[in-house]
C-alpha cells in the first residue's frame, strides 16, 4: 500500500478538497482555520472534528440495499442502538472499523505506531471519548440507513448486526477512518477493505485523531476548571450512567451544580453543553450561596433544587465527557471533564 509523504499531503489539500469522498468543508470558522494551521503537536485529539485525510480515496458507491432506522443510543464510537419503523430495536456494530475503548483498557499494539506504554493507552482512551462524541454528534437521534456487506456475516459477537451506516448520503464507517477516529478492523473480510486501509494510511500520515497518540506526550488533554467570571459555580456531582438503558431512564442521568461563592448567581440565560454540542438553557433562575441544583436529562417540573433538560435521549457519555457552562453572553464560566 503506497503512502503519500506528509508534505505532499499538505500541498495537495487545496486541489483535493473538492474531490469525491469525504473532504474538508468549504466553509470554515476562524477557529477551524486556526486549528488547521497548527502542527499535530499543537492540537488536541478532539480538534479533528470534520478534518479528513487528504489523499484518501472515496468510499466508493453507497450500498444499494439500505434499511431506514433511527439511532436511539450511541454505545461508543463504533457501536450504536437503532429502532426500526415497526418499533423493534437492535444493536449495530459498524463493520470495518474499530474505535478506541472508553470503558475498557486499550491495547496500543492494535494501533500501528502507538507506543505500548501507559501514556499511549491513556491517549487512546481520550481518542475513544472523542470518537464517541463524534458519533453522538452525527448519529444520535437521527434517521439513518444501514446496509450489509456481502463478504461479512450479518451478525458478529454478542449477536450484534454488522453493518454500514449511511447518513447525509455518506458512509459513516468510512468517515470514522478518514478523520482518524477509528482504525480499520481488518480481522474480518469486507469488500471495501482496500479503500479503508488507504484512508487509514492517509489519516496516520497526517496524524489525525487517534494517530496523534503516536507521540502521546504531544497531545494536550488538559481542561481548564477555573471559572472565567469567578462566579463560584462548581460541578458538585456527575451521574452519567443511569441504571439500565440510559435512554429509557433519562432522569437517572444528571449533573449537580453548586454555588460555593459568597453571592447569589443569576443563571438566567446560561447554557450547559456536552462534548457533542447538546444544549440546555436555564430560564429565569438564581442559585443562592451554598445551594445546589440538579439538572436531570429527562422531563419533569422545575423547582428551585431540580431542573429538567427535556432531552429525548441520553446526553452524558458514560465513558467520559465534558460539561461546559456559558453565561448569557456566551463566555465560558465553567468547564469540567470526567
Amino acid at each position: 500500500m503506497r503512502r503519500l509523504p506528509l508534505v505532499a499531503l499538505l500541498a495537495l489539500t487545496v486541489v483535493l478538497a473538492g474531490c469525491g469522498g469525504f473532504t474538508v468543508p468549504a466553509e470554515q470558522t476562524p477557529t477551524e482555520r486556526a486549528t488547521a494551521a497548527q502542527s499535530p503537536a499543537e492540537r488536541t485529539v478532539a480538534d479533528t472534528e470534520g478534518e479528513t485525510a487528504v489523499g484518501a480515496p472515496s468510499a466508493g458507491p453507497l450500498p444499494e440495499d439500505r434499511t431506514r432506522v433511527t439511532v436511539t443510543a450511541v454505545v461508543d464510537g463504533d457501536t450504536i442502538r437503532v429502532r426500526y419503523g415497526n418499533g423493534t430495536e437492535d444493536t449495530v456494530r459498524l463493520v470495518g472499523v474499530d474505535t478506541p475503548e472508553v470503558n475498557a483498557e486499550n491495547d496500543p499494539a492494535e494501533f500501528e505506531g502507538i507506543p505500548p506504554t501507559a501514556a499511549g493507552s491513556e491517549c487512546l482512551r481520550g481518542a475513544g471519548i472523542d470518537a464517541s462524541n463524534f458519533a453522538k454528534r452525527h448519529l444520535l437521534g437521527e434517521t439513518v440507513e444501514i446496509a450489509f456487506d456481502p463478504a461479512t456475516e450479518r451478525r458478529g459477537y454478542y449477536d450484534r448486526l454488522l453493518a454500514y451506516v449511511v447518513v447525509d448520503d455518506r458512509l459513516f464507517n468510512y468517515r470514522l477512518v478518514t478523520t482518524g477516529h477509528a482504525r480499520v478492523y481488518d480481522e474480518s473480510p469486507f469488500t471495501r477493505k482496500d479503500r479503508f486501509l488507504e484512508a487509514e494510511s492517509a489519516a496516520r500520515e497526517a496524524r489525525l485523531g487517534l494517530w496523534q497518540c503516536v507521540d502521546p506526550d504531544s497531545v494536550d488533554r488538559s481542561t481548564p476548571t477555573a471559572t472565567a467570571s469567578e462566579s463560584g459555580l462548581v460541578v458538585a456531582g456527575i451521574h452519567a450512567d443511569a441504571e439500565g438503558n440510559d435512554n429509557e431512564n433519562l432522569n437517572g442521568e444528571y449533573v449537580v451544580f453548586a454555588n460555593r461563592g459568597d453571592d447569589p448567581i443569576s443563571l438566567s440565560g446560561w447554557t450547559v453543553t456536552d462534548g457533542a454540542g447538546h444544549r440546555y438553557t436555564f430560564g429565569d433562575y438564581a442559585l443562592a450561596p451554598g445551594e445546589r441544583v440538579t439538572l436531570y436529562t429527562g422531563s419533569g417540573s422545575d423547582t428551585q433544587r431540580e431542573r429538567y433538560w427535556g432531552a429525548s435521549g441520553a446526553v452524558w457519555n458514560n465513558g467520559g465527557d465534558t460539561i461546559t457552562v456559558r453565561d448569557a453572553g456566551g463566555t465560558v464560566v465553567l468547564e469540567r471533564s470526567y
